[in-house]
C-alpha cells in the first residue's frame, strides 16, 4: 500500500492526462524563460524609446542654451514631426517639452546617479546597503529603462528629489507598478511608511529575516479603497477588504498571498477565529493580520501572540519560517505599542491604517457652495 502510494504521490493529473510530478516545476521552467525574453523585448523597446526622447531633448537643450533658440522653435518642431510621421504619437509640444527635462535631469543617461549616502536616508534594505559599502561604492547606478516613458514623465512632476526618484523607479520595476498605482503609492507616502511598522523582528528574528521583514511591512496601511462603509467592528473591515481583495493585496505589497478571513482553529476543544490568515512568499511564512477598528490597547498583543503560537503549531509545516503577526489598528501611541512588544518571543508588527484619506482627497477637490453660487450667477448674466 505504501509503495503504491508513493508511486501515486510521484504523478499528477492535469488537464485529464497523467503527467510525472516533475512536469509542473518543468513547465514553470519553460513559462519562466518565455516570461524573461517577453520582458528583455519590452525593455528592448522601451530603452529605444527613452534613448530617443532622450537625445531629442538634448538636441533640442543645446540648441536653447548656444544659440538661443525659445519656445517658438519647440512649437515648429512638433508641427514638422507630426507631419512628417502622423501615424507617431509623441512630438507634441508637450511631450517635447518632457524630453527636454528628461535629458536636464538625467545627463549620465541611461542611469541616474545617486549618492550611496542620499540612499541610505529611504527604506532600503540593510543587506543590499551592506553590500553596496562593502563594494567601495559611493554613488549608485539606477537604470533608467526599468520604466516606461509614461512613468518617468509622471516622476519627473511629482518627485523632485533625486534619491527618492530613484527610489521609486526601483520599486516601480521590482513590483510592476502601472503608472497609475505608482502615482497612487506616492500619493498615498508609500515612502514614508515603508518600514515603518513598530515591530519586535530583530529581537525575535535572524537577522535577514528581520531586515526584510522590517523593509516589507508599512505604517500607515491606506485602505481608501474600501469606501464609506461603517466601519465600526472589524467584521465590517474584513468584509470590505476581502471583497477588494486586489486592491488589497496591492496596498500590503508584492509576496503576499491571502488565505482566508476568519480562519477557523481549534485549540482544547474551542473553537477561534483569525481575522485575515496570509502567507508571504519572500519571508517563506504565514502572516497572521488582527484588525482593530479601535485606537490601540496593550492586552490585543496577548491574543495576537495567541494565535501566532497556534499557528505556529497546527498549521504550519516543517519547511516555513515561523509565523509572523501584524495587529492593524484604528490609530496608535508609538510609545505604547513599543511597551507593549517587549518581552514578546513572537515576531510582531503593530501599524495603524487610513480608509479616509481618498474621502477627505476628493472633498476638497470640490467646488464649495460658493463657488457653485457663482458659477450659477454668472450664466444668468
Amino acid at each position: 500500500m505504501q509503495e503504491r502510494d508513493n508511486k501515486m504521490n510521484n504523478i499528477t493529473k492535469e488537464s485529464n492526462t497523467l503527467l510525472p510530478t516533475s512536469y509542473i516545476q518543468w513547465r514553470k521552467d519553460i513559462e519562466q524563460l518565455i516570461d524573461t525574453a517577453k520582458l528583455k523585448s519590452a525593455i528592448s523597446v522601451n530603452m529605444g524609446t527613452l534613448s530617443l526622447y532622450w537625445n531629442i531633448g538634448k538636441s533640442i537643450l543645446q540648441k536653447q542654451e548656444q544659440e538661443g533658440w525659445g519656445k517658438q522653435v519647440i512649437e515648429q518642431l512638433s508641427k514638422d514631426l507630426i507631419s512628417r510621421y502622423p501615424d507617431d504619437r509623441g512630438y507634441s509640444k508637450r511631450n517635447l517639452g518632457y524630453m527636454k527635462s528628461f535629458a536636464m535631469q538625467y545627463p549620465d543617461f541611461p542611469f541616474l546617479q545617486v549618492s550611496l549616502a542620499k540612499l541610505k536616508e529611504l527604506p532600503i534594505l540593510q543587506v543590499t546597503l551592506a553590500k553596496l559599502e562593502s563594494e567601495g561604492k559611493e554613488v549608485v547606478q539606477v537604470p533608467l529603462p526599468q520604466i516606461s516613458w509614461y512613468h518617468h514623465i509622471s516622476l519627473l512632476s511629482k518627485i523632485k528629489d533625486e534619491a527618492q526618484r530613484a527610489y521609486y523607479i526601483t520599486e516601480t520595476a521590482q513590483n510592476g507598478w502601472s503608472r497609475d498605482v505608482m502615482l497612487l503609492q506616492i500619493d498615498n507616502g508609500y515612502i514614508h511608511a515603508k518600514g515603518h511598522a513598530i515591530n519586535n523582528f530583530e529581537q525575535t528574528l535572524p537577522p535577514i529575516q528581520s531586515d526584510l521583514a522590517r523593509y516589507i511591512f508599512k505604517d500607515p496601511y491606506n485602505f481608501s479603497f474600501i469606501g464609506t462603509v461603517a466601519l465600526q467592528n472589524e467584521l465590517d473591515i474584513e468584509k470590505s477588504l476581502t471583497s477588494k481583495i486586489t486592491d488589497f493585496l496591492l496596498e500590503m505589497g508584492r509576496g503576499f498571498a491571502y488565505i482566508g478571513r476568519q480562519y477557523h482553529i481549534s485549540v482544547d476543544g474551542d473553537d477561534y477565529y483569525i481575522d485575515l490568515l496570509m502567507y508571504h512568499l519572500k519571508l517563506h511564512c504565514y502572516v497572521v493580520v488582527e484588525l482593530k477598528a479601535v485606537e490601540f490597547r496593550p492586552e490585543f498583543v496577548s491574543k495576537l501572540n495567541f494565535y501566532i503560537s497556534a499557528v505556529d503549531d497546527i498549521v504550519k509545516s516543517p519547511e516555513d519560517k515561523p509565523t509572523i503577526g501584524l495587529l492593524l489598528c484604528r490609530t496608535k501611541s508609538n510609545k505604547k505599542a513599543e511597551f507593549s512588544l517587549r518581552g514578546i518571543t513572537q515576531p510582531m508588527g503593530i501599524a495603524q491604517y487610513e480608509t479616509e484619506k481618498l474621502f477627505a482627497d476628493v472633498a476638497s477637490a470640490l467646488p464649495q457652495i460658493e463657488e457653485i453660487e457663482k458659477s450659477i450667477e454668472d450664466l444668468e448674466k
